[in-house]
């Protein structure tokens, strides 16, 4: 069935119940409770040196079983690496809250560009994103992790992001783990370097286990600020940024009436280029199609679409070849859906700024070679009404 999540009509008082003194409370009195990781490579914990056990999430959930010693802990991982929140957007009913969390920890500003200008799509999502957590009575910490160069002597590099993020939270009264800023004041004081933080010769990105650690740090610390402030998330009257991600539809081609003969149902990837990515994570089935003889192209899918964003949504595998798309009958673009590594997921985003009072065409037209294949899930869509059709 299609995911069509269109939840800006939920009434404002359900907000009351993000509370982070019930968290307290729930877990002292020997709860179960459940707590989502959300984010890219960064919240998996990838160069840890075991991201099962090093990684920040596995640093605050060890921190959670000391804190409250009485409760049963449930911990999901709903990071992707290499992915966003616009993206994100489109897991969150799924990855995050299917899990009834009573807790989730949100992270993707490295991941929606902490260097680049902000940008109007990824701002939009950013705070939907959180805006539908609070919706759903849930409390957030909100997470803002630093790169190598953040730390490193004679930075002059700017993070446009950090201060808009935390703009947001402060907006719905959420804490902030910065670890930005916990990073920078080790690094200054001589307790950290920035070659002990990010361990790995040549890696700027993901830190090694003792800068996980110091994440974790930031994370605990604003989570038992919040406790102690006894915090309760708002739901402001309106968004600080547009509303095209308050109502999305995650449209797996399965479900959808119509779809052309040989298309066919195939499991996602079990094995993956890296654990974050392992398609079997994040999807259940694929509509896959193949050019078994290198003679006959598989059928272009064509969709009847009614929204602003459209992002296509799948695995790659080593195996997965090109396709053009064609929108309202425009000129065709070419993209490849293959990779040399191994399957991970995919992520095309097809378009942005449609005129969501119009219905729109969306072809998808295979170009494979023999032995080629596509494997996609969903074609996403935002923006209101966000609906989805095969012609």
């Amino acid at each position: 069935m299609a995911i069509t999540m269109s939840i800006s009509g939920l009434a404002a008082a359900s907000a009351a119940d993000a509370s982070f003194a019930a968290f307290d409370q729930k877990a002292r009195a020997g709860g179960e409770l459940n707590v989502v990781f959300f984010g890219g490579s960064l919240t998996w914990g990838s160069q840890a040196t075991d991201p099962t056990h090093d990684s920040y999430r596995a640093k605050i959930a060890e921190r959670l079983r000391k804190h409250y010693r009485a409760a049963y802990f449930d911990f999901w991982d709903a990071a992707i690496g290499g992915t966003g929140s616009q993206l994100g957007a489109f897991r969150l009913e799924r990855d995050v809250l299917a899990r009834q969390p009573d807790l989730v920890f949100y992270e993707y500003t490295v991941n929606d560009g902490c260097y680049s200008e902000p940008d109007p799509q990824r701002m939009a999502s950013y705070e939907a994103g959180i805006r539908r957590l609070v919706q759903r009575g849930v409390p957030v910490v909100v997470m803002i992790f630093p790169v190598k160069p953040d730390v490193e002597p004679n930075n002059t590099r700017v993070r446009p992001l950090d201060p808009l993020h935390k703009q947001i939270a402060a907006e719905y009264n959420l804490p902030v783990g910065d670890a930005v800023a916990l990073a920078q004041q080790r690094v200054a004081a001589g307790q950290e370097t920035p070659d002990t933080l990010w361990d790995v010769p040549g890696q700027g990105t993901h830190c090694g286990s003792r800068g996980y650690a110091l994440y974790a740090e930031a994370g605990w610390a604003a989570l038992l600020a919040a406790i102690d402030a006894k915090t309760v998330a708002k739901l402001p009257a309106s968004m600080l940024y547009a509303d095209t991600y308050m109502t999305v539809n995650r449209a797996r081609l399965l479900d959808l009436p119509g779809l052309p003969a040989g298309w066919t149902r195939h499991l996602a990837d079990r094995t993956g280029f890296c654990f974050d990515f392992t398609p079997s994570r994040w999807l259940d089935e694929v509509a896959a199609a193949t050019n078994a003889d290198g003679e006959h192209q598989p059928p272009a899918l064509k969709f009847k679409v009614r929204g602003q964003n459209i992002i296509l949504y799948g695995e790659s595998t080593v195996k997965s070849g090109k396709y053009q798309v064609v929108i309202d009958g425009g000129a065709p673009k070419t993209y490849d859906a293959g990779n040399k590594v191994g399957s991970w997921r995919y992520v095309e985003y097809l378009a942005e700024g449609l005129a969501a009072d119009q219905e729109h065409t969306v072809e998808i037209i295979p170009q494979l070679e023999k032995g080629q294949e596509l494997h996609f899930e969903s074609l996403c869509v935002a923006g209101a009404p966000a609906t989805v059709g095969l012609e």
